[in-house]
């Protein structure tokens, strides 16, 4: 039984089909086409295929793309490279200021700093001038 149902499918499948356009005024015949099942079935894979591929390719390499929520506007990335960097700095600078005004703090109140300082002889090697 079951054997017998698997035939019933794919003979549907294969089973031929007309599709005839014709002028309603004058009922002749404009356009005619021979279809089965799995012809249909592949050309509207098909046309949604490439129906899917055209509109994310339309999206992805014009402008439309900033319509999206989320994806940002034209430019931000630079801008946010820029404050970062800026940021960056700034936070360096404060803390050099941090630890200039801790060692005038520490100088103002007598005491001295207790830092130590590195008097380790360093032997660099003499450089040749080549040039000579």
């Amino acid at each position: 039984m079951a054997n017998k149902q698997k035939n019933n499918t794919v003979k549907r499948k294969k089973n031929r089909y007309r599709m005839v356009i014709m002028n309603d005024d004058t009922f002749e015949e404009v356009v005619t086409f021979k279809l089965t099942r799995t012809s249909v079935y592949i050309m509207l894979s098909t046309f949604f295929l490439l129906l899917t591929g055209l509109t994310i390719a339309v999206i992805s390499f014009t402008d439309l793309r900033f319509l999206i929520p989320g994806y940002g506007k034209q430019g931000a990335l630079q801008e946010l490279r820029m404050l970062k960097m800026k940021t960056d700095s700034m936070e360096q600078v404060m803390r050099f200021n941090e630890q200039y005004f801790m060692d005038l703090q520490k100088v103002f109140s007598g005491n001295q700093l207790q830092e130590k300082l590195d008097t380790t002889m360093l032997k660099l090697p003499k450089i040749e001038n080549e040039y000579q």
